[in-house]
């Protein structure tokens, strides 16, 4: 019974941490750069835009994927299959690396360019 109290609180506490780091993350993320992904997202697809060679909101190609949100791509494939937040973390990094030209065409629709 204690090997298994022990367990539970191990399992809980593990959940509250990663629950903690996302967050975290999601906290960092300036006003500027969501609000400019979010734009991005509005003139590009669905968050669960499964077609060939973009997917994902942020319609997002496999090498930046790999890139920017690589655990998320190991772990649920593409970025049709990812939460929102995750599309949006990796769209984040890929900001921070290189600016709005990932997005060219909707960055401009969105007055960042």
């Amino acid at each position: 019974m204690r090997k298994l109290l022990a367990l539970s609180l191990l399992v809980l506490l593990n959940t509250l941490a990663a629950l903690e780091a996302t967050s975290t993350a999601q906290a960092r993320m300036s006003h500027y750069v969501r609000n400019g992904l979010l734009c991005i997202h509005s003139h590009e697809a669905s968050w669960y835009d499964h077609g060939w060679p973009y997917w994902g909101g942020l319609q997002m190609d496999r090498n930046f994927m790999k890139a920017y949100g690589r655990k998320f791509y190991y772990r649920w494939g593409t970025a049709d299959h990812w939460p929102i937040w995750a599309q949006l973390q990796a769209g984040a990094r890929g900001y921070h690396a290189r600016g709005w030209n990932p997005w060219p065409n909707t960055a401009r629709l969105c007055g960042l360019m």
